[in-house]
This record gives C-alpha cells, sequence and structure tokens, in this order.
C-alpha cells in the first residue's frame, strides 16, 4: 500500500490522530472505523470500477477515502471540520484522483459537484460513514436532489438502517421506510458492532445499501401532497389513519367525508398508518387530491 500501512487500523489511525494533535468533537459525531473487513464490505457493495465515481460524505482521517481511491476512477470527499484539511490532504497524496472538499454538505450545491468532479465517469455512487445526528437529512438530501446516483452505500445507526428498510406492519416501519423506499431498493449489507471505532459509539452500526431507482414504483399526481399525507398518517402512531389524517385535514369535523374517502381507497378508516403499502398510500394521497383535500 504505497509503502504505508493501511490508515484503517488502531495503531495507524491512533498514530495520525497524536501527531496532529487532532481530537474529537463529540458535536460533529466523529467515529473512525478501524477494521479492514467493514471497509471492503462497503466499498464491495457500491459496485465500483475504474470507470465510475463516489463521493465520500465526511472522511475523517482517509480511512474509507483511500480504499474508494484504489476502487474508483474518481472520488470527491466533502468533510466539514477544517482541521481534518491538513490530515486528509497527507494521507491522500499517493492518490491523485481524490479531491477533498472543504464543507457542510447540507449547504453544498451538490448539482455543480457533480458537474465539477464526475463529468467523464459512467456511474456515481455515494459511499459514507455518515454522523448518526444528521444521517436522515443528508440522505433526503441525496433523494430529493434527483442526483444521477447509482446506489448509496452509508454506515448509519443500525436502527434507522432497520427503519429505512422496514416492510408493513412492524414498529420499524414508518415515514422514513416510505420516503426511501420511493427512491430507492433498501438491502441491509452487515451490522457492525460498536467495537471497531475510535472512540466507540453507544450503539451499533449497520451498512445498507440503497439502490437508487429509475422511477419510483408508484404513480402519484403530486409528490409533495404524496409526503404530506405520509407524514399526517404517522403523527400519533397509536391513533386510526382516520384520526390522524383528521386533525390534519378535518379539523371542522367533516369525519364523514374522510371515512367515504378512505373507503374508495380500500382502507377501512379503523387501521393504523404502519398497516399501509407504499402503493396504498399513493392511491389515498390521489383520492384525496382529486377531492380537493390538500
Amino acid at each position: 500500500m504505497n509503502g504505508m500501512e493501511e490508515i484503517a487500523t488502531p495503531k495507524r489511525t491512533k498514530e495520525i490522530i497524536h501527531r496532529h494533535g487532532f481530537s474529537f468533537k463529540k458535536s460533529l459525531g466523529q467515529n473512525f472505523l478501524i477494521d479492514q473487513n467493514i471497509l471492503h464490505k462497503i466499498v464491495g457493495a457500491a459496485g465500483l470500477d475504474k470507470t465510475k465515481g463516489a463521493l465520500e460524505i465526511g472522511p475523517g482521517i482517509g480511512a474509507l477515502t483511500e480504499k474508494l481511491a484504489q476502487a474508483a476512477e474518481k472520488v470527491a470527499a466533502v468533510e466539514i471540520d477544517q482541521r481534518l484539511i491538513p490530515i486528509l490532504q497527507e494521507v491522500l497524496e499517493p492518490y491523485p484522483n481524490v479531491t477533498v472538499y472543504h464543507g457542510d454538505v447540507l449547504k453544498l450545491d451538490l448539482q455543480q459537484l457533480f458537474k465539477e468532479q464526475f463529468g467523464e465517469v459512467s456511474r456515481v455512487s455515494v459511499v459514507a460513514n455518515l454522523p448518526y445526528y444528521v444521517t436522515t437529512p443528508i440522505l433526503m438530501k441525496l433523494l430529493e436532489q434527483r442526483l444521477p446516483l447509482e446506489n448509496i452505500v452509508v454506515m448509519i445507526q443500525k436502527e434507522v438502517a432497520l427503519r429505512m428498510g422496514a416492510a408493513p406492519g412492524g414498529k420499524d416501519y414508518g415515514s422514513l421506510s416510505i420516503a426511501v423506499q420511493y427512491y430507492c431498493e433498501p438491502e441491509i449489507i452487515c451490522t457492525v458492532p460498536h467495537t471497531v471505532f475510535i472512540p466507540q459509539p453507544n450503539v451499533d452500526s449497520a451498512v445498507i445499501r440503497l439502490k437508487v431507482r429509475e422511477a419510483p414504483p408508484i404513480d402519484v399526481d403530486d409528490e409533495g401532497h404524496f409526503f404530506e399525507v405520509v407524514q399526517s398518517s404517522f403523527a400519533q402512531r397509536r391513533k386510526t389513519i382516520s384520526n390522524n389524517l383528521k386533525n390534519r385535514y378535518f379539523s371542522g369535523g367533516e369525519r364523514a367525508e374522510l371515512d367515504r374517502l378512505l373507503n374508495e381507497a380500500g382502507i377501512a378508516p379503523n387501521r393504523r398508518a404502519e398497516t399501509l403499502s407504499i402503493e396504498e398510500f399513493a392511491n389515498l394521497s390521489n383520492i384525496l387530491l382529486r377531492a380537493g383535500v390538500r
């Protein structure tokens, strides 16, 4: 490996941290991976080759970046912590195919970044060990912006990964499951114990691959309205779908009209949101919209 030990080992990670006098910021959710096997699984799940690009969010000290640079034609890594930029420039010096950006991915113009970095590659995947506190906003930005992505392979909190991949009927299934499955086909690749990080987080993680769909699996008349109906339906999980939707759309008390529309959609008003499939939500959203309920 360019005459150097790989970054993702306890010894090399500690050596880099000590040499640069780096201290972890809890507020940024910094946990560095020190397990080569997990890194190989993450990179393997992305299906990269020398015709493809990778966008990494939160490269830390470059353990995953190094592997991406070896697998992909072009890598762009976005790091929010200014203190890590000189470390990344040093450890990634052997890899001219990597560009490091200092910035907050939630504020960056990703369309512009893709134009600058990935014009010459066939497909791009996001590959990242995401900070837990900002996982959902980052993923939703990537998906809502309709970036030309093949896969999103991320290591996230295990319970969040379970929610993303959940099927109707269980406690994990909710508005996040539907939002992710609208844009992607999720698959959990492996679970990751908290012991393979420095410092160790309090919870276990999972690597999930979100294969980005060419088109959503359902037809909705209005995407914004669809997601609003879903969110409103799950507002209070213990309540029936009729009660949750009444609070949002029929606060004046026209319960009979709401129940009539639910029945038209083939949904018993006393069902709970967690029992409805994404297809049922799409049908319900379209029926409400056509009846002028928005």
